[in-house]
C-alpha cells in the first residue's frame, strides 16, 4: 500500500494505490495524519489506484471525513471502481462522502 500527500493550491490530495487492508492501515493511518490539520482545507481522497479496502480502511475514510466537518472543511472522493463504490453504497458511506 502505498500513499502520497499533496497541498494543491491550499487543498489536501491523499492518493492511494494498492490494497488498503488491516495490516496496511497501521501505517496508512499514519500517514493520513497530516490530514487532521485540515483547517479551511478542503480534502480529496483519490482512490483511482485503491484495489481493496478492508473495514480498517473504511474506519480511517470517515474518522477524516468527522475530523474535517468539525474544522468546517470538505470531504471528497474521486477515482473508485465499481467494486469499492459497490461497497460504499451497501454500507451507506455514498450518503455521508462527497464522492464524483
Amino acid at each position: 500500500m502505498k500513499t502520497t500527500f499533496t497541498n494543491d493550491n491550499g487543498n489536501f490530495v491523499m492518493q492511494f494505490e494498492g490494497r488498503l487492508d488491516t495490516s496496511a492501515s497501521f501505517q496508512v493511518e499514519r500517514d493520513m495524519k497530516v490530514l487532521y490539520d485540515c483547517d479551511g482545507h478542503d480534502i480529496t481522497l483519490d482512490c483511482t489506484q485503491l484495489e481493496y479496502i478492508s473495514s480498517s480502511g473504511l474506519r480511517l475514510f470517515l474518522s477524516v471525513l468527522k475530523n474535517a466537518k468539525a474544522r468546517g472543511s470538505h470531504v471528497c472522493i474521486v477515482g473508485l471502481s465499481d467494486t469499492i463504490k459497490q461497497v460504499f453504497d451497501e454500507i451507506g458511506f455514498t450518503c455521508l462522502f462527497d464522492i464524483r
